[in-house]
């Protein structure tokens, strides 16, 4: 199993959260953005630059993405390809997307996506709390216990 992080709009805290997953489970971790960035020297965790445009980084996700793999992103529609093929999606908040909830966050966003562009302020989400830090760590090493192997 990889860990792939769709990086671009990870939270720093959360990455930090991330690289120490990695080198504590030995577990490979690629961040894949369209900016480049600084990740921490080691054998486990690894940056993908990829061009900019929509969707490149979370087309490349899935096109290199293996079942069983986890992703971390709060990309609703790439957390539905994920899960299409096989894959785990955990938001940076550390909710598990899975084939039984993905339906219903595709229809609340779109329905969210429809008032917006009907020109009311839907407000953005809200700013990642110190409880939303510890709940990600703590369900990413629940995942991780369960899904990755020695």
């Amino acid at each position: 199993m990889k860990i792939w992080v769709d990086a671009d709009a990870c939270p720093a805290v959360i990455k930090e959260i991330l690289f120490r997953a990695a080198e504590r489970t030995g577990l490979q971790m690629m961040l894949v953005a369209n900016h480049s960035m600084r990740v921490p020297p080691s054998r486990y965790i690894h940056f993908l630059q990829v061009a900019s445009g929509f969707d490149v980084a979370d087309n490349e996700i899935v096109k290199r993405l293996d079942a069983g793999d986890l992703v971390i992103t709060a990309d609703i529609p790439l957390a539905a390809e994920v899960i299409e093929k096989g894959g785990h999606a955990l938001n940076p908040r550390g909710e598990l997307y899975t084939v039984d909830n993905i339906r219903e966050r595709l229809v609340m966003r779109d329905f969210m996506d429809t008032l917006r562009a009907s020109g009311i302020d839907t407000g953005g989400p809200a700013p990642l709390t110190q409880s939303d830090r510890k709940y990600f760590a703590n369900q990413l090493d629940a995942f991780l216990t369960k899904h990755a192997k020695p």
